[in-house]
């Protein structure tokens, strides 16, 4: 479909390519332990996992700032939940979340066998809304950073994603025109309708089970981009 068409692709990051809720998870199972907080995994991310999106929507609109959705987000989840925990512990939590976040590495199924065959046919660029110092250690850490030409963030491009001031630096910094290039990401509002009102093909990674669209074209597995590549 895109294949006479493209020559750049632009991915998102996280919950596309990087299993963010997998590494999370691994995350938080450690730091609540070290902080001795006697919740189980399980009922704390039932309820940060919705919380978190919900926070990170805020932040996306600008009606929040980082250290504002750190602080939040946690807050919140521990206020539902019925837990007494102090801003100093919170805070604390939240330094340790993001300082091992990136340690853990784990990939969607087939995103290695992906890149590996799109790469000699394509060039390839990342563009996050994650935060700047994190995003890198996770593409190193996760041994995908050498696939990559460009990697765009919303604090390099000074908005986030669905902006398309974003969109526009990528393009500039790749040196491409939209119509030769295509955006996959896992976000419908971010992703798909911001790269399509800057004129990019995209192609929607469903990794949240979001309801049928005729926005663009929807996968729900990584290996199913060779349908369209």
């Amino acid at each position: 479909m895109f294949k006479n068409l493209v020559t750049d692709i632009f991915f998102d990051l996280d919950h596309t390519l990087w299993d963010f809720e997998k590494n999370s998870s691994l995350t938080f199972e450690k730091i609540l332990v070290e902080h001795h907080i006697d919740i189980s995994l399980q009922t704390f991310l039932e309820v940060y996992v919705p919380t978190n999106l919900a926070f990170w929507k805020l932040y996306r609109e600008e009606r929040i700032t980082k250290s504002e959705l750190r602080y939040q987000r946690l807050k919140t989840v521990f206020d539902q939940l019925g837990r007494n925990i102090s801003d100093e512990v919170i805070h604390s939590l939240s330094n340790e979340y993001i300082n091992h976040l990136s340690s853990y590495n784990h990939l969607f199924p087939d995103a290695i066998t992906i890149l590996d065959y799109l790469r000699p046919r394509y060039r390839l660029h990342i563009i996050t809304n994650g935060f700047q110092e994190i995003q890198e250690k996770k593409l190193r850490n996760s041994g995908i950073h050498h696939y990559f030409e460009h990697i765009v963030d919303s604090e390099m491009a000074g908005v986030k994603k669905p902006n398309p001031i974003i969109f526009e630096l990528a393009l500039e910094k790749a040196k491409v025109h939209p119509q030769k290039s295509l955006m996959i990401g896992d976000s419908l509002e971010a992703d798909i309708l911001g790269a399509k009102f800057v004129g990019l093909h995209t192609l929607h990674f469903n990794a949240h089970g979001d309801p049928e669209h005729d926005h663009a074209p929807i996968i729900r597995e990584l290996k199913e981009i060779k349908t369209y590549l």
